[in-house]
């Protein structure tokens, strides 16, 4: 019965679904390699039933027989050896030549996608422990959460501000380490809408198993509104609301006499008092010196994630906790036990203030 147990729990933790498997691409650089590892899997398999097949057939058919003389003693086989020297030599020519190719295809960037378009360039910046996305094109800066359109070719140029790191995307790309001073470069055509997994795949720090973040693979249509959201921000303040400061009273323009009733409308802009007290307590617990709400011109100097957009992220806390207003609560009152050792350190902060502070993050969309 224990065997019978270790064996059925074995098979239930083969059922999946294993969102971070390399066995399951979903762009073409992965298909590359995926295609030059089942190539040797194969013929890894071939190799073994026809060793296994060949050691079996021998052991029953010369089998010892009680009253069998001493078999004649033998000293090497020119023909035996010459066999297994070729069919090795065979078989790693047969994975080479592919290997060869998919080394030097994936070496180079295509010049153009799937869609026609030139790659798309984002900067990928490593820190301890969370990543840092650019956009040099659109001018656009985030965080823990990269996303890029169907079918287009996104070019990674990547760095680290401090520590040795290692970029990965298991279904999409294979592994890249990132260096500071030195950039590295890897690229992948995404061919699957969706939300996929990767990590820092190299040891960074205490924290270097919570240094996670989601590659968001968009339609054309939702990249291109995710793109017009962060632009916004270049009418936003640090804070992400609309410059001038933004006040909970009506401000109505000079109406000129003749103008038409029509025009007659108050430019009001209301704010939820939780959100503007929300406001209040980002400033006053010094959040603001650390992160930035403009994906367009962040602050200067900060040295935090870039949080626009935040109110609507998979992910919080480096990319592995779930972005639900529990996770944020917790991540508000207890940042060093949730990641210990992480750069975020804020004062006490109550229910009610935690409360404000997400009703205001929530409006960061």
């Amino acid at each position: 019965m224990p065997l019978l147990a270790v064996v059925l729990a074995g098979l239930a933790a083969c059922t999946g679904p294993f969102p971070q498997s390399t066995l399951s691409p979903k762009g073409d650089f992965a298909q590359t390699v995926d295609h030059v590892f089942m190539l040797t899997v194969y013929l890894a398999v071939g190799v073994f039933i026809l060793v296994e097949g060949v050691l079996l057939w021998t052991i029953f058919k010369f089998r010892g027989k009680p009253g069998d003389a001493e078999p004649k003693q033998i000293h090497g086989s020119t023909v035996v050896e010459v066999i297994w020297t070729i069919i090795p030599a065979v078989v790693l020519a047969i994975v080479a030549v592919p290997t060869v190719q998919a080394i030097f295809k994936t070496a180079e960037v295509p010049t153009v996608s799937a869609d026609g378009k030139a790659p798309l360039k984002i900067e990928v910046i490593g820190h301890q422990w969370w990543w840092e996305f650019r956009y040099p094109e659109l001018g656009i800066t985030t965080a823990n959460e990269i996303h890029v359109p169907l079918n287009r070719t996104i070019d990674l140029r990547m760095k680290s501000i401090d520590v040795i790191h290692s970029f990965w995307i298991p279904q999409f790309a294979g592994k890249r380490d990132v260096f500071p001073n030195r950039e590295t470069r890897i690229w992948f055509t995404p061919n699957t809408t969706g939300a996929f997994p990767g990590a820092c795949a190299e040891f960074c720090g205490e924290e270097h198993g919570r240094m996670d973040f989601y590659l968001m693979v968009d339609s054309p249509d939702d990249f291109a509104s995710w793109t017009t959201r962060r632009q916004a921000d270049s009418t936003l303040d640090n804070f992400g609301f609309a410059k001038p400061a933004v006040v909970a009273v009506p401000v109505v323009p000079a109406i000129p006499a003749k103008a038409p009733a029509a025009a007659l409308v108050a430019d009001t802009v209301a704010i939820d008092p939780k959100v503007a007290e929300g406001q209040k307590l980002v400033m006053a617990k010094g959040c603001i010196g650390c992160h930035s709400f403009n994906a367009m011109h962040p602050t200067k100097g900060v040295i935090g994630p870039n949080l626009s957009g935040i109110g609507t992220r998979k992910m919080i806390a480096g990319g592995w906790l779930e972005g639900s207003d529990e996770n944020l609560k917790r991540w508000l009152q207890h940042t060093q036990e949730v990641k210990p050792g992480v750069g975020m350190k804020i004062g006490p902060v109550t229910d009610a203030e935690a409360a404000a502070i997400i009703a205001y993050l929530r409006t960061k969309r």
